[in-house]
């Protein structure tokens, strides 16, 4: 199974596309749903990205044997599993906004 990984290893972006905007953005806009309808705040949003973003890293590492501890790759990451997370938390808050406040519209 590790000669999979070894053949596939010199594409570049393919951890990344895997594994980051795959895996990590589909656990990341699920995490944005659900703080929004649990009505918390935006800000909260970054704190409960740091942890999937650390491991994202990590499952990168292992799997792809990425550097583990990159802060220019950790940044990245958290910035693009932020905006997945925040196009979850708008799209749910959007829908509840519309459904309890509807007899807003003008």
């Amino acid at each position: 199974m590790s000669h999979v990984f070894d053949t596939l290893a010199p594409i570049a972006g393919w951890d990344f596309l895997v594994v980051t905007l795959l895996l990590g953005g589909a656990a990341a806009f699920a995490s944005g749903r659900a703080i929004a309808e649990t009505w918390r705040p935006l800000w909260q949003l970054p704190l409960y990205m740091l942890p999937l973003a650390a491991g994202v890293r990590f499952v990168q590492y292992a799997v792809f044997k990425s550097p583990l501890f990159s802060t220019g790759h950790a940044v990245v990451d958290l910035a693009i599993l932020t905006a997945f997370a925040m196009g979850g938390f708008h799209l749910t808050r959007r829908e509840q906004m519309a459904r309890q406040y509807g007899w807003l519209k003008t």
